[in-house]
């Protein structure tokens, strides 16, 4: 269901359901049960300037019946955000499509507590395309391509390729280049396939029995000394494990080529951690770190390389290709 209000400060208003049923009898009073205890003068003030408003638009007021609508829509009061040091690039863009290079540390989409800092709110007051969609997500620690729609006309023609899978996506990262001691030697190239789902006790995958949802082909593409550490790191991070040997000196890595054959979350992460090849300054897999203010020095080393598809429109073969680097390649 569309919108009655328009995009304000690249951020779109937000819908909520009111309920068929239950002690309220206003909308104000829904609201009120919901989010009073927050900010009940504002909450009132919103009514009173007709800034809540119903289907077709219509603005509310304070005796508004609940049953009047089913959704209403408002603008979020949004706290300040500090600004994520990190700069979108743009590498394309034309009357359908829009790519960037998105750096590590900034999100896609507004979400918690990044709303104007995230990838598509940036992009949205920047270029002044309100109507700007992306046709796919990458994790906020994550960097490399990402495409945006910015022509709702022509959306769906690039939705239904990602829907039918006919978008190839390529992927790079840096890990050790031996497996973790308790796991076998990998004969790469290699597939991983297995079962994944969201876990219930965190916001993290897990790979579970039954018939696989998740293939990734797997290519190490050469090996390297990783540069020398500390023995641990400062904060107790992540970050050492993976640079020294268990002689304490530099371990060997590899640039790994990741090819996804499907898109759930935290694929490429869980599939190399599976293999006892975590990539390097993952704070989620193999283990669960404990939170820590980001790091902008440690990024994972995580790029989206590349994707390729035919245009809908020109109906001819394009590729997209990072112009980023990961800082731990060599």
């Amino acid at each position: 269901m569309p919108s009655p209000l328009p995009v304000r400060d690249g951020v779109n208003a937000t819908r909520l359901r009111l309920p068929d049923e239950g002690p309220w009898e206003t909308a104000l009073d829904y609201m009120m049960h919901r989010w009073g205890h927050i900010d009940p003068q504002g909450i009132e003030d919103r009514f009173d300037a007709g800034e809540i408003v119903g289907e077709a638009g219509i603005a509310l007021d304070r005796s508004t019946p609940m049953q009047d609508h089913t959704f209403i829509w408002y603008y979020r009061s949004l706290p300040p955000e500090t600004r994520i040091p990190v700069e979108l690039n743009i590498l394309h863009q034309d009357d359908h499509l829009l790519v960037v290079d998105k750096p590590h540390f900034l999100p896609t989409t507004p979400g918690g507590t990044y709303i104007q800092e995230s990838a598509l709110v940036r992009l949205r007051n920047q270029l002044g395309l309100p109507d700007l969609i992306p046709m796919h997500r990458l994790d906020r620690m994550t960097a490399g391509i990402l495409l945006l729609s910015t022509n709702p006309e022509t959306r769906g023609k690039y939705q239904v390729l990602f829907e039918k899978r006919q978008v190839q996506k390529e992927y790079e990262c840096v890990s050790a280049a031996e497996p973790a001691p308790g796991h076998p030697a990998v004969d790469f190239p290699v597939v991983v396939r297995n079962r994944m789902t969201k876990s219930r006790s965190y916001l993290l995958a897990e790979v579970v029995d039954g018939e696989p949802n998740a293939e990734t082909r797997i290519e190490r593409l050469h090996t390297f000394d990783a540069a020398s550490a500390p023995a641990s790191a400062p904060d107790g991070g992540p970050h050492s494990a993976l640079h020294c040997g268990l002689d304490g000196g530099p371990q060997r890595r590899a640039l790994y080529r990741l090819e996804p054959h499907s898109g759930k979350t935290h694929q490429l992460r869980v599939h190399m951690a599976s293999l006892g090849l975590g990539i390097v300054n993952d704070a989620f897999y193999p283990e669960l770190l404990d939170k820590a203010p980001d790091d902008y020095t440690q990024p994972l080393q995580l790029l989206a390389r590349g994707i390729r598809f035919v245009d809908p429109i020109s109906g001819t073969p394009v590729e997209y290709r990072s112009s980023l680097e990961l800082s731990e390649a060599r």
